[in-house]
C-alpha cells in the first residue's frame, strides 16, 4: 500500500538529515552564551525553524530536480525518492518546496528586524543557493560544488548568523565552530555521493566522488568525519577545556562511519553509514554545546 501524501512529503523532507540545520543553530547559540552574550531564545527558535525550512525546501527540490535530470532511477541504492517512485507528482513536490521556502521567509522576517542587513543578506543567499543546489542553469551539486555550499551555509553561515543574532557582531571562535559543524554536514553529503557514484556518473551529475574517484570519496568522508573532534583541541586556546575534550567522545561514531565506507563497496549498505554520520553530527553538536555552556 502506498503511503499517504503526508507520509510521502515526510520521506521527501529527509528528516534524518535535519541535524545539518539544527546543530549549527544550537552551537551558535551556545557559543554566544559562552562569550557572555544574553541568549535571545525567541530568535534562536526562529533561526532553528528557518534553517530547517530552508533545508527541507532544498531536499524537496533535490528530490524533484534529480528525477527530472535523470539522476534518480528505479533500483537506486539510496532511500526512496518520492518523485521517482510516483508517490507525489512533480507539481506537488514543487509546491511543497516553495511552501517550505516561504515558511523560511516568514521565520526570517523577525530575524532581519533584529539582526539587520547581515541577516537579510545571509537569508537571501541561503534561499537562492538552496534552490541552486540542484536547480537553475548551473546546479551546484552537478558541478562538484555541493560540499562548498554545505560548508558555507550549514557551517560558517548558520553558526555565524545565529551568533550574530545574540551578539550583534562576530568573533574568531565562530570560524572554528562553523568549520567543525560544516565538515560534519559535508560528511553526510560525501557518504550520499559515494553511495550514488554509479547512478550520478550515468546522469552526468559530476560530484566530487564522480570526478575524483572512490578512493578520494573515502578519504573525504574520513577527513570530514574525524577532523572536527580533533580540530576542537583549538578550543584549549580559548580557555574552553570541556568544549575541546567532550566532542572527542564522538570519535567512535566517526570511526564507525569510516569503517563502513572503507570495507564495503558503494551501495545500499552505505545507508547505514549515512545514519551513523547523522548520529555523529547530532552527538558531536550536543557535546560541543555542553562543553560551551557548562
Amino acid at each position: 500500500m502506498s503511503p499517504s501524501r503526508g507520509r510521502a512529503l515526510l520521506l521527501a523532507a529527509r528528516p534524518t538529515t535535519l541535524t545539518a540545520a539544527l546543530v549549527p543553530v544550537g552551537v551558535g547559540t551556545a557559543l554566544a552564551a559562552f562569550e557572555g552574550h544574553p541568549v535571545r531564545w525567541t530568535l534562536a527558535a526562529l533561526a532553528l525553524g528557518g534553517a530547517a525550512a530552508i533545508q527541507i525546501g532544498t531536499n524537496l527540490y533535490n528530490d524533484l530536480l534529480d528525477f527530472e535530470r535523470g539522476a534518480d532511477v528505479a533500483g537506486r541504492a539510496g532511500p526512496l525518492r518520492v518523485t521517482q517512485a510516483g508517490l507525489l507528482s512533480p507539481r506537488q513536490v514543487r509546491w511543497a518546496a516553495g511552501t517550505s521556502f516561504l515558511l523560511a521567509v516568514a521565520a526570517g522576517l523577525p530575524l532581519v528586524l533584529a539582526g539587520g542587513w547581515p541577516i537579510l543578506a545571509l537569508g537571501l543567499l541561503s534561499l537562492l543557493f538552496g534552490y541552486a543546489y540542484t536547480g537553475g542553469p548551473y546546479p551546484l551539486a552537478y558541478h562538484g560544488l555541493g560540499e562548498l555550499f554545505v560548508l558555507l551555509f550549514f557551517g560558517l553561515g548558520a553558526v555565524g548568523g545565529t551568533y550574530w543574532l545574540h551578539a550583534g557582531r562576530l568573533d574568531p571562535t565562530v570560524a572554528l565552530a562553523g568549520v567543525q559543524v560544516g565538515l560534519l554536514a559535508c560528511a553526510l553529503l560525501a557518504v550520499n555521493n559515494l553511495r550514488d557514484i554509479v547512478e550520478d556518473a550515468r546522469a552526468d551529475k559530476r560530484t566530487l566522488a564522480v570526478m575524483l574517484g572512490r578512493t578520494f570519496g573515502r578519504a573525504e568522508i574520513a577527513l570530514c568525519a574525524l577532523t572536527p573532534p580533533l580540530l576542537g583541541l583549538v578550543w584549549l586556546r580559548h580557555d574552553a577545556v570541556l568544549a575541546a575534550l567532550l566532542p572527542l567522545l564522538s570519535l567512535p561514531l566517526g570511526l564507525g562511519t569510516v569503517r563502513i565506507v572503507v570495507r564495503e563497496p558503494p551501495g545500499p549498505s552505505y545507508n547505514r553509514a549515512l545514519a551513523r554520520a547523522a548520529g555523529l553530527q547530532l552527538v558531536f553538536g550536543a557535546l560541543l554545546v555542553a562543553g560551551l555552556v557548562v
